[in-house]
């Protein structure tokens, strides 16, 4: 390619680059939004006036022994289909990110072999009772600080009731689940 070829192809580049930027330069000096006089956005929220009235108590929730009165391992199952990412649920399973859970209910808490857990749960001491599950289940972090759990727990106490009617079901012999008290008191359990 002589020079001749090659100032045409340079000088074409550079003709288009220029009137692009006289273009870019039109545009914008016709088509300019205005400027905000203060930058963000600002939400307007009605002001609530204090009356001296009690803020309403948010409903007291169903204990769990009344809940697991109506709970289904096959429901369980299914809430707990997303756990699956992370833990196994069989008999001899391996540990993933997070312990096998076949037998968990009465377990004692941080005992399943081949997880390391943190150090938080292994001072939690004591079994896998169903209050605690509720409650682990519930808020993890909440119930153990420092957990290494980064599920953010199941706010319906019937989802936390089915998933553990389904934990107890998997075990060589589940545990009997608590039964609500005839007077309806939480945490009594009916012999």
């Amino acid at each position: 390619m002589d020079s001749f070829e090659l100032n045409k192809t340079l000088g074409a580049v550079l003709g288009t680059c220029l009137a692009l930027l006289a273009l870019n330069i039109t545009a914008s000096a016709l088509f300019s939004p205005p400027l905000p006089a203060k930058p963000g956005i600002e939400i307007a929220v009605a002001e609530q006036h204090d009356t001296g009235a009690k803020p309403a108590a948010a409903a007291p929730e169903e204990p769990i022994e009344k809940l697991l009165a109506s709970a289904t391992p096959e429901r369980g199952e299914q809430v707990a289909k997303p756990c699956t990412t992370c833990h196994t649920f069989t008999k001899g399973g391996a540990t993933k990110i997070g312990p096998n859970l076949w037998g968990v209910v009465d377990r004692p808490k941080g005992s399943e072999p081949g997880f390391a857990y943190s150090d938080a749960i292994k001072s939690k001491g004591g079994k896998w009772t169903v209050d605690d599950l509720s409650a682990f289940l519930a808020s993890p972090r909440a119930y153990v600080p420092g957990t290494k759990m980064s599920f953010a727990g199941l706010p319906k106490a019937s989802d936390r009731a089915n998933v553990i009617a389904y934990l107890n079901s998997l075990s060589d012999n589940p545990a009997p689940l608590p039964k609500a008290a005839e007077n309806g008191a939480p945490g009594r359990k009916v012999q």
